[in-house]
């Protein structure tokens, strides 16, 4: 989706295939949504619940054998293919002799200082486990130097934010609602839309939006996801307010600048009490 939507800028023709029913599954779909309503209209085409079955290279380009969710098969020609798959690269380096614990998934096993099953050997990345973020690495490759230091320390974070650098870019970090669902959390939700924005409107870019989640007994902030241009760089705020334990209150007290899209953060705080200045939504009476 990221280099797709670099190529759909660019002024190419671009048609994504997805075997599941939605783009980016396991991502908020309130969040997810949003992008996918703007890549309707900028690439050629989103074949969703559709599976790649053949592909041929031909003078003419790549003919690609394509099955929907009817069943129905279907041939296209294309100039160029991109698919990702991210794996940890760990075989051939002959781990095994030198006493390093390897999983199923080729995954290296560590424990909390970034250590493997050979003491003396530590190992962080992608090669370490998921989420197979950059900045995850970066925080583990720290740990693990400062192990290695004789310091007291351990890869214990409350949150690691993830970004999608697509257009609108998404972004979130902690709890999401499926996931609070799921473990049969009790939380809040709020969302803030960037229409209701004046800063996103400026931009001309009035397609995002703010969610919150925090705990309904004490509001401690959960969980946080946003969907807008900039979104990875607003992600922070939440993270550190997961982090320090923040609750709604904490946020919507804190003074955010005029006019900004940070403040559509602030204005999801507010939005659980009803207080929010740029949009209202009145409360569920409880039953």
């Amino acid at each position: 989706l990221e280099i797709g939507t670099v190529y759909a800028a660019l002024g190419s023709k671009v048609t994504l295939v997805e075997m599941t029913d939605s783009l980016l599954p396991g991502v908020d779909r309130d969040l997810v949504r949003v992008l996918q309503k703007r890549l309707s209209g900028l690439f050629e085409s989103l074949l969703l619940e559709t599976t790649v079955k053949e592909m041929k290279a031909q003078k003419n380009g790549l003919r690609i054998l394509l099955q929907g969710p009817d069943g129905e098969q279907k041939s296209r020609i294309f100039q160029r293919v991109l698919t990702t798959v991210r794996r940890p690269r760990s075989k051939d380096l002959g781990l095994d002799n030198a006493g390093v614990d390897v999983n199923r998934r080729g995954f290296i096993r560590v424990d909390g200082q970034q250590r493997t099953s050979a003491e003396s050997i530590f190992a962080v990345g992608d090669v370490a486990g998921e989420p197979m973020l950059a900045h995850k690495a970066t925080h583990e490759g720290r740990v693990a130097a400062e192990v290695i230091a004789g310091r007291r320390v351990a890869f214990e974070p409350a949150a690691i934010p993830a970004v999608v650098f697509t257009d609108p870019e998404i972004a979130w970090a902690g709890l999401t609602e499926s996931d609070a669902k799921e473990k049969k959390i009790d939380c809040r939700v709020s969302r803030f839309p960037w229409a209701a924005s004046g800063r996103a409107a400026t931009l001309g870019r009035s397609d995002g939006l703010t969610k919150l989640l925090v705990d309904r007994r004490t509001e401690q902030v959960l969980g946080i996801g946003m969907v807008g241009s900039g979104a990875g760089e607003l992600i922070a705020e939440g993270v550190l307010a997961i982090e320090m334990g923040a609750n709604a209150t904490d946020i919507g007290l804190t003074i955010h600048p005029h006019p900004t899209l940070s403040e559509t953060v602030m204005e999801a705080a507010d939005g659980l009490h009803g207080t929010a200045t740029s949009y209202h939504r009145p409360s569920k009476k409880s039953k």
